[in-house]
């Protein structure tokens, strides 16, 4: 594992607590992000039910995809993230992987939702990450995922941010809209919705896309 993946790991592992305490109930409150999960959970069902949360944290989207009839498993880098997951939100199986080499045969998912879990690559794991992830799913299966606007370039968190409490820190790199949407297209996705929300400061603007692998047919 290179350092920079090691630095991820590592920095999550710590925030693992933090995440579960902290996030309880916060999809409750955000309904664009629901409405997000639902569309891509209706549009996903025409093709099957079998579908992964790449970077799922400690699982908090996982119950609330079961209720819309899919049957969800999380992956993520953490092994901590995980380990809290199985106990936060038990009755899934979880796996500790990298969104470079996930743990599923070729095309053996409906769906994938990448929540928050894509502003960590940086420019050389960009390629291999959306080709990984158009190779798990299915064609005419669907990928959902919630993003940072940005301009691609690696930062760090600013000083008096959360992360600097732990003693930690990690690179992000917010990709631009433009971007995404040409990344998924390289790796054999069309877009079908793309929708964004205004800044507020701190954070900036959130993207939201539902894209859908093209059908072996058509590809």
């Amino acid at each position: 594992m290179d350092a920079r993946t090691q630095e991820l790991r590592d920095a999550h592992d710590v925030l693992s607590e933090w995440y579960a305490k902290n996030l309880v109930g916060v999809l409750e409150s955000m309904p664009i992000e629901r409405a997000m999960l639902d569309l891509f959970a209706e549009m996903t069902l025409s093709v099957g039910t079998d579908i992964a949360d790449v970077g799922c944290g400690t699982g908090r989207l996982l119950p609330y995809l079961a209720s819309r009839g899919l049957s969800p498993r999380g992956v993520d880098l953490s092994p901590k993230m995980i380990e809290v997951a199985q106990q936060e939100n038990p009755g899934f199986a979880y796996e500790v992987a990298d969104l470079r080499d996930l743990p599923f045969e070729d095309t053996s998912l409906a769906g994938v939702v990448c929540w928050f879990s894509l502003i960590y690559l940086a420019p050389d794991a960009r390629v291999p990450a959306f080709t990984e992830l158009a190779r798990v799913v299915k064609p005419g299966g669907y990928l959902v995922t919630a993003f940072k606007h940005g301009d691609g370039t690696g930062h760090r968190n600013p000083p008096g941010s959360l992360v600097e409490d732990f003693g930690i820190d990690f690179d992000r790199y917010w990709l631009s809209a433009r971007e995404m949407e040409a990344r998924f297209a390289d790796a054999g996705f069309t877009l079908l919705f793309q929708g964004s929300t205004p800044p507020e400061a701190p954070e900036p603007s959130y993207g939201y896309m539902l894209v859908r692998k093209a059908d072996s047919e058509s590809a």
